[in-house]
């Protein structure tokens, strides 16, 4: 049962991508010319996020470290 439960998860959680592959050409207009001019910035603004991210991940680390100091130092 517990099988058939994880197949029809991961089969479900395809399907819902399934309509993000459907993204029209970024490079092509509607009516099928192409986009002028450059792209717009000079880079993804990932630099807050990751920060964010490496900040929890550093904070998630010294918790589980200072839980476990006493068997870190025998």
């Amino acid at each position: 049962m517990k099988k058939i439960r994880h197949l029809l998860i991961a089969l479900m959680l395809v399907c819902l991508n399934l309509g993000l592959i459907a993204q029209p050409d970024p490079t092509h207009n509607g009516d099928g010319t192409d986009v002028g001019g450059e792209p717009i910035g000079n880079s993804a603004p990932i630099g807050n996020g990751a920060i964010i991210i490496i900040s929890l991940a550093l904070v998630y680390m010294g918790k589980k470290l200072w839980d476990n100091r006493d068997k870190l130092i025998e």
